[in-house]
């Protein structure tokens, strides 16, 4: 059974493990520690299916710890999470290995929710450190010595400068009118939307050349997982294919985390939009939104008018 969570701040936060192993829960109650809080309680995923949540108080954190949990259980007992995300707006923090990708997405994603592919401590005490409204930099304890504190601190660094940044835009953009007021010498003219559009082998072709500069440079260098996504489901549009989650996460070509990131990222911007498969509940498919779509078919046909290859 679960029971409330005191974090030590005299508040009713609630955090809840869900984990069939317990060294997989120890990983998640360790976590919490490093951001000055601590599990009490945990369910197990038989528990989850039930719908047994006991608990006293407001729930603001679900760590769900999927791994190594077989794939018809987590279908049944997804959705029961995704019920308290959304009654109990609490966010969630799913731990999945990559072969899990499509049937965690199909119940669970974008806002306040959290994917981690085969994570670390400090990976997770990252992810609950936001998700966590009550946390802040100033809780993350400097522990000499510890590797995942030092990594943890990094991270920690890392959101807290990102932040800072997307306020400065966002300041800027309010004064200015926004970033489209802003003009550059390489700006496309306007165009009507395409008369022809591109076929997927043309698309194709696009994604090929780009995936090629990794053979003559550094890896990572070239990650751009958005444009890349965004390749990806034109072309499977334009050729009547449909995209799976974790196919969609091979196409960013970046680490299945970053790609699930990315992916949440863009569904709450309105630029993807989620399918569920009606022959498996398990997997839900990706698309393009309309607004995507005649974006992507306007950008092709400056392309075209002003004599360019797209890349």
């Amino acid at each position: 059974m679960l029971r409330a969570t005191d974090y030590g701040r005299g508040d009713s936060t609630l955090a809840l493990i869900i984990a069939d192993d317990s060294a997989i829960a120890a990983d998640a109650e360790q976590a919490i520690a490093l951001v000055g809080g601590e599990f009490r309680g945990q369910s197990d995923w038989q528990g989850a299916i039930a719908g047994r949540f006991d608990h006293n108080g407001p729930i603001e954190l679900v760590a769900a710890e999927v791994q190594g949990v077989a794939l018809d259980i987590l279908a049944a007992a997804l959705p029961r999470i995704a019920e308290m995300h959304e009654s109990a707006r609490a966010h969630v923090v799913v731990a999945l290995d990559v072969d899990q990708i499509d049937v965690v997405t199909a119940a669970l994603l974008g806002d306040r929710v959290e994917l981690l592919c085969a994570p670390t401590v400090a990976d997770r005490a990252a992810a609950f450190a936001v998700a966590l409204t009550g946390f802040s930099r100033d809780v993350l304890h400097d522990k000499s010595g510890d590797g995942e504190s030092a990594q943890l601190r990094h991270l920690n660094e890392e959101v807290a400068r990102i932040s800072r940044v997307l306020a400065r835009l966002s300041a800027d953009e309010r004064r200015s009118g926004g970033v489209a007021d802003r003009k550059i010498a390489y700006a496309a003219p306007p165009t009507a939307p395409a008369v022809i559009s591109p076929t997927g082998a043309e698309i194709r072709r696009v994604i090929r050349a780009r995936r090629m500069r990794d053979q003559f440079f550094a890896d990572g260098l070239f990650e751009d997982p958005a444009w890349d996504m965004l390749l990806d489901l034109y072309a499977a549009e334009i050729e009547g294919a449909q995209v799976s989650v974790s196919s969609l996460c091979i196409a960013a070509a970046v680490a299945p985390t970053t790609a699930l990131r990315w992916i949440a990222r863009m569904t709450d911007a309105g630029l993807f939009v989620r399918q569920p498969d009606p022959f498996d509940r398990r997997r839900a498919f990706l698309a393009l939104s309309e607004s995507a779509r005649e974006k992507m078919g306007r950008y092709f046909a400056a392309l075209r008018q002003n004599g360019l290859e797209a890349l």
